[in-house]
């Protein structure tokens, strides 16, 4: 079976790997917004698409008989045009989406719904560790009154205001690591994305036995599709499927014969 998976995030590389293993051709399509991204077995795609068209023109002229959504939870509009994309294709889409952070009790998080009512949340005089990527910052740039710390994988592309400053951090990070970085910062206050998965949790957990404030983001609403939360999930989903002699065997056949035809 020919496999396309939208990637970027550490279940897509291992997904990858796994289908791979399993015996099928698989392309993997990463954004290169990450410089030296880790790449996984088979096919790398760089660059996107150019949107849903664009993805459903590279469908059809590679064969890809099934589409894995496999990009970051907060990545709402990928998703979205993955599902047109199907569609559209006419071919299964399923989407890999790790399972959100769950609150420990006890924890009062702080729940927002974005990253500019992030922004409005924190106190004055407040020290704040960001974790939400590069991208995103400019509604804390108007709170002079903060001092922010702020982790990404690369560094931002914006000019930080004097009251920021930034570092390259790649996950996976550990507990203890954490609740050095939060004491010897004096972190008063996290920003975390609802983003999910084991290679981040470790700040939470940090937060939490500092009894650091937490300011949670929740995630955008998706289209709906079919869901798995974990690569063992999506390889039962593949083990189950019958042995596929479709898209990627008949249609070259078909085109073959057609140009045979016309010439």
């Amino acid at each position: 079976m020919r496999i396309l998976i939208l990637g970027g995030t550490q279940e897509a590389y291992e997904a990858a790997n796994m289908l791979h293993d399993l015996g099928h051709q698989v392309i993997t399509s990463l954004s290169g917004a990450t410089k030296n991204p880790k790449k996984p077995k088979g096919k790398i795609n760089t660059g996107g698409f150019g949107g849903p068209d664009g993805l459903a023109t590279y469908i059809e002229t590679n064969d890809i008989d099934y589409l894995i959504d496999a990009t970051h939870p907060f990545a709402a509009k990928m998703s979205a045009g993955a599902v047109i994309c199907a569609q559209k294709s006419k071919i299964p889409l399923i989407r890999l989406i790790r399972a959100p952070f769950v609150e420990p009790e006890g924890a009062n998080w702080w729940h927002v719904d974005s990253n500019k009512a992030a922004a409005e949340k924190l106190p004055s005089g407040a020290t704040v560790f960001l974790t939400i990527g590069r991208q995103g910052l400019t509604p804390f740039f108007s709170r002079s009154d903060i001092r922010f710390l702020v982790r990404s994988i690369e560094p931002p592309t914006e000019n930080l205001p004097e009251n920021f400053r930034a570092f390259k951090g790649r996950p996976p990070f550990t507990r203890s690591d954490e609740i050095s970085l939060l004491k010897r910062e004096g972190i008063t206050h996290l920003v975390s994305k609802n983003s999910g998965g084991e290679q981040t949790r470790a700040k939470l957990e940090a937060a939490f036995m500092l009894r650091v404030q937490v300011i949670m983001i929740s995630r955008p609403p998706l289209p709906p599709a079919r869901e798995v939360e974990t690569v063992e999930e999506l390889k039962e989903v593949f083990v189950q499927l019958p042995p596929s002699a479709g898209r990627s065997f008949f249609l070259p056949l078909l085109r073959r014969i057609w140009a045979k035809l016309r010439s």
